[in-house]
């Protein structure tokens, strides 16, 4: 299951994050690592981009990069 999957107000777990080196890089650095709990606030009106919370920031993200980034889902 991907962020992508997930709908507003629920939370994951992030597992994996697959793809070029330049995105794992890039949310490696942000913190979004192995572990990180990760909370979907909204969609934008057309489902692209999607806005997702984790250690306390919000981050936009594409929804082609949010199907990278595997998660397990806990609420």
């Amino acid at each position: 299951m991907c962020i992508c999957d997930l709908k507003i107000g629920e939370i994951g777990t992030v597992m994996s994050i697959c793809g070029d080196d330049k995105l794992t890089k890039r949310l490696l650095a942000l913190g979004c690592v192995e572990g990180t709990e990760v909370f979907v606030k909204r969609f934008a009106p057309l489902g692209d981009p999607i806005v997702i919370n984790f250690r306390g920031f919000d981050m936009a993200i594409r929804k082609t990069d949010a199907k990278k980034i595997y998660i397990n889902n806990l609420i």
